[in-house]
């Protein structure tokens, strides 16, 4: 082994006697079993556990399947080398036929040894990953969690934002969460995911235009809307992407017409009627206050720009000013807020900004 298998030297001596006890067992399992009626035993009575019972499971971590694959080539190899010298000639042809034999269902008890411990350890971050996900969600990542992230793949690089919506509707949890980490991850980005009930959650790590991020994985989603909240500065702040998001989706109901994705900002409107204090909260401090604090009288020119239909003239009337005045107040009110007026949906949020500021 030291000479043919370049690896097995660079293995503690304890891992290489855990190998030397699987030839050993490999080989009286295969004497006890020669030894009845060959012809007559199915062979599904070579077992795992006779090959790798007298191995801790922690192997199947340690020895990457191809070399085990290589272990048993090489150990099939000298067993077939040194027949003609230990057993009788007349007996040589079946007993060369059993080893092939044996040897093909060794070769399937070791597939079904990684493919098991592949299982057990898939089903295990699952859970893992649900685990960090709901932390997430409720505003409980400690550095236990983010440990946990790590250990599933989170590489923690960049910006964070949480994207939910509807779970597709007969697919496995564990399935469109693959999906999801295979999109984000050709897209550049890290991803964990979780099913909630009827909800698929999505973390994306390393965003930097969060609509741009959740497009990567929106055609995952079920039917419905699909809604990407802020991006926050990492993971241990994507709580509050999450709840905007939250929010967002349980307004979006009110904009039937919404793309998506849609960002949690754009259904601002939508999650102040929902009663979202936070959408109040943000409403007054990133669109009243500003137009508030400006120099200038941008409140009272919103006021009276609603007031009278969204009409530049009659605006320009009641305030005794000249309509390129109000156009520009109007162009100023825009560059504060990233919201136009005169567009129907800006102008609905505008109005509802004003009316929190002033109460």
């Amino acid at each position: 082994m030291e000479t043919d298998l370049p690896w097995f030297a660079e293995l503690s001596a304890e891992e290489r006697s855990w190998i030397g006890l699987i030839v050993q067992a490999g080989i009286q399992d295969f004497i006890d079993w020669y030894k009845q009626d060959s012809l007559a035993l199915s062979f599904g009575q070579v077992r795992e556990a006779s090959l790798f019972g007298v191995a801790p499971r922690t192997l199947a971590g340690t020895i990457t399947l191809h070399q085990t694959v290589d272990l048993l080539r090489l150990s099939f190899d000298v067993v077939e080398h040194n027949l003609d010298a230990i057993v009788d000639p007349d007996d040589l042809e079946d007993v060369h036929d059993a080893v092939l034999r044996y040897g093909r269902e060794a070769a399937f008890a070791t597939a079904e040894v990684y493919a098991r411990a592949a299982e057990v350890r898939g089903a295990w971050d699952a859970r893992l990953e649900a685990l960090v996900v709901d932390a997430v969600l409720r505003d409980e990542t400690d550095d236990a969690v983010l440990s946990r992230a790590s250990a599933v793949g989170w590489g923690a690089r960049g910006d964070v934002a949480v994207v939910l919506g509807a779970v597709p509707a007969g697919h496995t949890e564990a399935g469109v969460v693959d999906a999801v980490r295979r999109s984000a991850s050709a897209a550049g980005m890290d991803a964990l995911g979780a099913v909630q009930g009827h909800r698929l959650v999505v973390i994306l790590g390393g965003v930097t235009d969060p609509e741009k991020a959740a497009r990567a994985v929106v055609d995952l989603y079920g039917e419905g809307p699909v809604v990407v909240g802020p991006v926050a500065g990492d993971l241990g702040h994507a709580y509050l992407s999450a709840q905007s998001a939250a929010a967002g989706l349980r307004a979006a109901a009110g904009w039937p017409e919404a793309p998506r994705p849609v960002l949690s900002e754009d259904l601002l409107p939508e999650r102040i009627l929902a009663g979202d204090e936070w959408a109040r909260i943000e409403a007054i401090d990133q669109i009243y206050e500003p137009l508030a604090q400006a120099r200038g009288t941008l409140v009272e020119t919103l006021s009276a720009y609603f007031a009278h239909g969204a009409s530049i003239e009659p605006t320009a009337r009641a305030l005794f000013v000249h309509p390129n005045t109000v156009r520009y107040r109007l162009g100023q009110i825009a560059d504060l807020t990233g919201l136009t007026p005169s567009r129907p949906r800006d102008a609905l949020t505008l109005q509802l900004a004003l009316a929190l500021g002033r109460l």
